[in-house]
């Protein structure tokens, strides 16, 4: 096998590639009081978020190990790819990079990269994909992908709307952000990342406006939409992604549109009702 793609479980796979011997999903663990839940194949949304709702304190989440990581780079692949949630929001970055210096200690040197995402979720799946589209295509080395990986982050977005924000504000996820609106007033804000870091973009009085105002916000900053593939996320409201996805492509074409429904840390985060985008 020519290459190979490690991510951690932020980051929701296309069902297509759940399987593929390309790809590797790490999991994180979720902590729900005395529950502790592995983020695999095994996680049963609609029990975790019932779990959650019952729950009086926050969920938790903890990253990988660095063995954990190590392992997954043990692999005939020639080129090893890692993908990881913003290092603003969790240890796995960290965890990652761990276990490529034991991987190099005990085996030496190998074709190695971990990609701080500096998104989560969907972005992390558009950098996963870039890379195998990239590979797949042949033309380019080791380090000329990483190079385009690199700048094709620097030039990604990712936006959101939650109904509720708690989890990211006490598990202390929103420290990028001033002033956030009384959840009592209806009104939800329109969310983004700079750098990783969780910034606020806007606001509106009520969830459609909310959407509405943040497909108004991606068209805006938006740069060659229609060369780029829309990722929308959700956390068990396919209603919601369906409408973003007739809200943006109503304003702008794209060169596909992918909705997926989050995975373990993304519903823990998003909670129900959250819409994410990566573009």
């Amino acid at each position: 096998m020519r290459y190979k793609i490690v991510v951690d479980s932020c980051c929701e796979l296309p069902d297509e590639y759940k399987n593929d011997p390309r790809f590797e999903r790490i999991p994180l663990t979720l902590e729900v009081g005395e529950h502790q839940i592995l983020d695999d194949e095994t996680f049963d949304q609609r029990d975790f978020l019932d779990k959650v709702a019952a729950y009086p304190k926050c969920p938790k989440s903890a990253c990988p190990s660095p063995e954990r990581y190590k392992k997954a780079y043990a692999s005939d692949a020639e080129h090893i790819y890692c993908v990881t949630l913003s290092s603003h929001l969790s240890g796995s970055y960290s965890s990652a990079v761990l276990g490529k210096n034991l991987y190099e200690e005990e085996f030496g040197g190998k074709d190695i990269y971990i990609c701080d995402s500096e998104s989560a979720s969907i972005g992390e799946t558009q950098l996963a994909m870039k890379i195998m589209e990239w590979e797949e295509e042949g033309r380019m080395s080791f380090s000329q992908i990483v190079k385009k990986l690199e700048a094709f982050r620097s030039a990604m977005s990712t936006y959101f709307v939650l109904d509720n924000l708690d989890t990211l504000r006490k598990n202390g996820r929103l420290t990028g952000v001033k002033a956030l609106i009384a959840s009592t007033l209806n009104i939800k804000p329109v969310m983004g990342a700079d750098r990783g870091v969780i910034i606020q973009k806007g606001q509106a009085v009520g969830i459609k406006k909310a959407l509405t105002k943040m497909a108004d916000i991606i068209v805006s900053e938006g740069r060659n939409l229609e060369t780029k593939v829309l990722y929308i996320s959700h956390c068990n409201c396919s209603a919601r992604a369906n409408l973003m996805k007739e809200l943006l492509l109503a304003r702008a074409k794209f060169k596909n549109v992918k909705i997926l429904d989050t995975a373990g840390v993304s519903s823990m985060y998003a909670n129900e009702g959250g819409v994410i985008i990566a573009i």
